[in-house]
């Protein structure tokens, strides 16, 4: 990210901040954000160092107000203001600028950031329709198996005929295909479900992953719970 500011130009943009009003590090941080626009915000690592060398040089003090420490700027510390006023008018003028660059950066890593989420989500649904074609070319080779039509069952069925049974006899086969039919209904039902599933899973965590939304244990919560739904389905299977 580029610099937002100069060698020593935070140090004196504090002072400016406490000279509006006594503040503590949080609030001045809050008030840098704001002249940013929320582009910027700097860390307490960044802050405290260079309030505690203020504090150091005679330029602020500090007092304890409650779990808070509030700094405000002394009369050396105007001092210094005053004598670097035209520094600060340049520091100003600065953070303009910056504000203008971070903005233009901010705008092109969310621009980079979609083209990355909408080429995965591309990538996905194209890996779903494939996935999709692949199962239904399975479903085609393997439910073009008919168990009412194997040996055994026909060697029955003309075994019956030549045996001249009755026509009840003969129902038992048709009844066999009907729960089978039935049954592979179902299978593909699921099967179609468990696909949708797992791209729409799939597609929210990609969303979250281009966002830096994943927390960490992600992975460990997702095997846990898919593990209790795996052992509840199967359960409903008899399994």
């Amino acid at each position: 990210m580029t610099p937002v500011f100069g060698h020593g130009h935070l140090r004196l943009y504090l002072l400016k901040l406490l000279d509006e009003s006594p503040k503590h590090g949080y609030e001045l941080i809050q008030a840098l954000s704001e002249r940013f626009g929320g582009t910027y915000a700097p860390s307490a690592g960044t802050i405290y160092p260079r309030l505690a060398k203020l504090e150091d040089e005679g330029l602020v003090t500090k007092t304890a107000d409650g779990r808070k420490t509030v700094y405000e700027i002394t009369e050396a510390g105007r001092a210094e203001l005053d004598s670097r006023e035209s520094e600060l008018t340049s520091i100003e003028n600065d953070l303009t600028d910056s504000v203008r660059r971070l903005a233009d950066e901010v705008r092109s890593g969310v621009g980079e950031a979609m083209k990355s989420l909408r080429a995965d989500l591309a990538s996905a649904a194209r890996q779903a329709r494939e996935a999709t074609d692949a199962t239904s070319q399975s479903y085609s080779s393997w439910f073009a198996f008919d168990p009412t039509q194997d040996a055994t069952t026909q060697d029955a069925r003309d075994q019956a005929r030549s045996a001249d049974e009755t026509p009840a006899a003969d129902e038992t086969p048709a009844s066999g295909r009907a729960s089978w039919d039935a049954s592979r209904d179902e299978i593909r039902d699921v099967d179609i479900a468990l696909a949708e599933f797992r791209q729409s899973v799939r597609t929210a965590l990609r969303a979250s992953g281009a966002r830096g939304a994943v927390p960490a244990g992600t992975a460990a919560t997702f095997a846990r719970r898919l593990d209790e739904v795996r052992a509840s389905l199967l359960a409903d299977l008899g399994k």
